[in-house]
């Protein structure tokens, strides 16, 4: 049952990139309706210091739009969205994100406009991604008579920057993805959500996956089980992986085999691997090798 449910969703990822605080794990909590362990600054670091520190992964399901229809037998649309960390320190992890994401979100604070690490986003996106979607997201921070005057005028801005680049000419849409800030109460409906929907989903193309090259997983979760060994929950990244296959875990220096492969009932994504495909958030079973 699990296997025909995922050969029949078509799994299409989506970069949620920007400068630090201009809301965009706020705006992938608004769009996701699934959510891997990791996601949303689960991490106990990031909540203490209020800023997203690895990649999060959730994800929304829709049914296969028309122009996807022939491209196979697909009955439902899965976006899995990708948050990045916005801050200048973690690049390496946002250059990691870039690689596995056939869309780019590009998420400006509409009251500042472009910052150090909009910019730095937008060359990653040129190397690695296609096609961009850039989101003004904070219009509830605009005052309520100057509102559309000031989103007309960044929607300006935004074009005039992006017309020497591959993204000259993409989509730019206004949204308040956490009206009232973070501390705002839950009751606070996120503004724009609907028609970025739509307009994400008239961006979607049929996206190449490839299985071949080394097997990376971002690890999510590790914890043992006596007798059994040790369970790791997370994303892979890039390559395949069977039972029986060897791991490395270069952090530990330990070699593993893989023992078992479990798709828990509320985990989605994977990008590259066919068997796994659409399956994120996998909880692998793995052995320690016993060096003779």
């Amino acid at each position: 049952m699990a296997a025909a449910a995922a050969s029949e969703t078509l799994n299409f990822n989506v970069g949620v990139l920007g400068h630090i605080d201009s809301g965009k794990t706020s705006l992938a909590r608004a769009l996701s309706t699934t959510a891997s362990t990791a996601a949303f600054d689960k991490n106990p670091q990031s909540r203490e210091r209020g800023i997203t520190l690895d990649l999060g992964f959730s994800s929304f399901c829709l049914p296969v739009p028309e122009h996807l229809k022939p491209h196979g037998d697909y009955t439902r649309l899965q976006v899995t969205l990708v948050d990045c960390p916005g801050h200048a320190s973690l690049i390496r992890t946002i250059i990691g994100g870039s690689q596995i994401i056939d869309l780019m979100m590009l998420v400006i604070d509409v009251t500042k406009g472009m910052q150090t690490q909009s910019a730095e986003c937008l060359v990653i996106g040129e190397i690695t991604c296609p096609r961009m979607v850039v989101i003004l997201n904070k219009i509830d921070l605009l005052p309520e008579a100057k509102k559309q005057v000031a989103i007309d005028k960044m929607t300006k801005k935004m074009q005039k920057t992006l017309e020497n680049t591959r993204f000259s000419g993409c989509p730019i849409i206004p949204v308040a993805a956490k009206p009232g800030g973070p501390d705002a109460p839950e009751t606070e409906t996120a503004q724009g959500i609907s028609e970025l929907i739509e307009l994400l989903i008239s961006q979607t193309y049929m996206p190449k996956r490839d299985p071949s090259g080394s097997f990376l997983m971002a690890v999510d979760h590790c914890f043992s089980i006596r007798g059994q060994g040790t369970v790791m929950t997370g994303t892979i990244l890039s390559g395949s992986i069977n039972v029986n296959d060897s791991v490395e875990i270069p952090s530990l220096k330990v070699t593993a085999y893989l023992k078992n492969i479990k798709r828990p009932l509320l985990c989605f994504f994977i990008h590259m691997n066919e068997e796994l495909h659409s399956q994120p958030s996998l909880a692998f079973l793995f052995k320690e090798k016993v060096r003779s």
